[in-house]
């Protein structure tokens, strides 16, 4: 059966055997079919993904030469089974499907688990929440397509993939919150917003962690680092809602967790501030 992983390093396997190729061009070829699978991908937009908006004279038919590699190298893999690589790999509707069960595809078994876990969140849950949401984290092993050139089609699809992970964690943390677990997250949180120092959210998470665990003059340390480097990278200071969580820090004001506070910067908005910074 076909297995497809894009949690990190990019694999195509039909039983033991790879069908993955290693040049650039066919690999973002099939890396795009596979994050779209049993969808039609037109040739349009796999021209755009290989090629932006520099296609050569021979883009079309250099494109079925790319596919018609990728079907030898299925053929290979599919050899000891009864299958065709066109029904597998199949041309339609002006554009190419790859045919794959979600069961056989770590990106759609992330959503799956995600979407549990967001229902048993909402549920009030948190225990089955957090769990599900660490078998989702758990199927990540780097970032999605680590090891694939990454056209503008595919980053939406990356993008996507990785604000969904960026969600899941924040979470699957805010449930861990609400179980009582502060100690056991402050070592993972301090990683964090060490990782994204002006992410609001990592902050707020672990001002509660340190503060229910005893730990209030850190976590007011904790949020004057953020609030030194939002204003000597932007110019800008903390949201109201992180403000008053410091204030309640400041006061001894007793509070569950930092979700009791009005929301902060949007994770949007905090991604558009690391890209600022990191140009």
């Amino acid at each position: 059966m076909t297995d497809i992983t894009v949690l990190g390093p990019f694999t195509a396997t039909y039983g033991q055997s790879s069908f993955a190729p290693s040049a650039t061009k066919p690999r973002q070829i099939l890396a795009l079919l596979a994050l779209q699978a049993d969808r039609v991908v037109t040739a349009p937009t796999l021209m755009e993904e290989i090629w932006g908006e520099e296609l050569p004279r021979s883009a079309v038919t250099t494109l079925q030469t790319y596919i018609l590699q990728l079907r030898r190298k299925l053929s290979a893999a599919l050899e000891c089974d009864a299958v065709d690589a066109k029904d597998v790999l199949v041309t339609l509707h002006g554009g190419y499907l790859l045919r794959a069960r979600p069961e056989q595809m770590d990106a759609r078994g992330f959503e799956k688990l995600a979407a549990s876990g967001d229902s048993a969140f909402e549920a009030g849950d948190d225990l089955t929440a957090s769990r599900f949401f660490s078998q989702a984290l758990g199927l990540w092993r780097g970032p999605a397509l680590m090891d694939v050139k990454v056209g503008r089609v595919l980053e939406l699809d990356v993008v996507r993939l990785e604000e969904k992970r960026m969600t899941v964690l924040e979470r699957r943390i805010d449930a861990d919150l609400r179980l009582g677990r502060h100690g056991e997250l402050v070592p993972e949180l301090s990683v964090l917003a060490t990782q994204h120092p002006m992410q609001e959210t990592f902050c707020a998470q672990l001002m509660t962690a340190l503060y229910r665990s005893g730990g209030a003059w850190r976590a007011l340390e904790s949020y004057q680092r953020l609030r030194s480097a939002l204003v000597k990278e932007l110019g800008l200071e903390p949201s109201q809602r992180l403000k008053r969580l410091h204030q309640a820090v400041l006061s001894g004001e007793e509070f569950v967790d930092h979700r009791s506070f009005a929301p902060s910067h949007s994770r949007t908005e905090a991604r558009l501030i690391s890209r600022t910074t990191a140009a």
